[in-house]
């Protein structure tokens, strides 16, 4: 007997001819998933892949085939690109993970033909060529180039404009060796300025080792979940209520995740006292405090920026001082 965790692709799990003993539906934590079949027998498990909160994190889908036996799971993926990545394919089968497909006569077959390793050995020999490529890249961190990535928590934080605010300062101090990356996106090319480069997530790796001029490498990381390639990362939350909680309602853990991370409070009025009742109710520190500007003027706020994260030695002209509840906040 088989059992399904489908949410996304829970009509077409329907259509299978197969014996089910249970089916649940929904977005579910994996602990939740574990706790409920743990001491439930079953042949194999059908699992939507979407139905694991945050599922683009492998663990979260690792997790559930420690627990419950990974030689059972079958992971139903959805057609995204972000799945379909070579990265994430050769993630799953270093988690241990053979039996995946993104199509449902594929489900079909590996009910009753579960792969073995040797079947899915060349994805985890393309992600030890990627390991190399990431060595590259540390091997340039280390010879001076800093490698910045930006990426946005709260929906349209503003990482694009934050970039190039970021590149036209950053080249006053070292010229044309600064340059701006992109993921599956090509944002930045509306801003016309020079070496703003689009890549894919499977060649990002190899676009950054290329780039043997350039001292600073600031990078989009929106549409990409690796972030192996950056020497540094800073985390843009913009602090209105809507916005924030819009994110609690997405992942009410967010800010356990965030603890010592680089968060950036973008487009924010907030005052020093608000800050710190953020910093008391998010249960961590806020490393900068970016109010709006004006994306054609040059921003003391952008060097203040610069100087924090030690790409060169400017002071910080945007501390916040003194010490209330943004009241209702994190409600949800």
């Amino acid at each position: 007997m088989n059992v399904i965790v489908g949410n996304e692709r829970m009509d077409e799990l329907a259509t299978l001819d197969v014996d089910v003993i249970k089916s649940i539906n929904g977005v579910f934590d994996s602990a939740e998933i574990v706790s409920i079949f743990k001491n439930f027998y079953f042949n194999k498990m059908i699992l939507d892949a979407t139905s694991v909160r945050d599922y683009l994190n492998i663990n979260n889908i690792q997790k559930i085939a420690n627990e419950l036996n990974a030689n059972k799971i079958i992971v139903f993926l959805p057609k995204t690109e972000e799945v379909s990545s070579k990265s994430y394919l050769s993630g799953l089968v270093k988690a241990g993970i053979y039996n995946f497909t993104n199509n449902i006569e594929g489900v079909k077959y590996l009910i009753t033909h579960s792969n073995t390793y040797e079947q899915v050995a060349a994805l985890e020999q393309e992600q030890e060529q990627v390991q190399e490529l990431t060595q590259t890249v540390q091997e340039k961190v280390e010879s001076g180039c800093r490698v910045l990535g930006i990426r946005n928590v709260t929906d349209h934080a503003g990482a694009t404009t934050l970039i190039y605010m970021l590149k036209r300062e950053l080249e006053r101090i070292y010229g044309e060796t600064v340059y701006a990356l992109e993921v599956s996106k090509h944002d930045l090319q509306y801003f016309n300025v020079k070496n703003t480069i689009s890549c894919t997530k499977d060649s990002l790796i190899p676009t950054i080792n290329k780039l043997s001029s350039a001292s600073i490498i600031l990078i989009d990381l929106n549409d990409c979940e690796d972030e192996s390639a950056c020497g540094d990362i800073l985390y843009l939350i913009e602090p209105s209520s809507i916005r924030l909680n819009k994110l609690m309602r997405t992942n009410r853990n967010i800010f356990n995740e965030l603890v010592g991370k680089k968060i950036i409070l973008n487009k924010s009025l907030l005052t020093g006292k608000d800050i710190n009742d953020f910093e008391y109710e998010a249960k961590t520190k806020v490393f900068y405090n970016m109010p709006p500007l004006d994306e054609r003027k040059k921003n003391e706020q952008i060097m203040g920026l610069i100087g924090n994260v030690g790409l060169t030695n400017v002071n910080n002209t945007n501390s916040k001082k003194s010490s209330g509840k943004i009241l209702g906040l994190f409600r949800f």
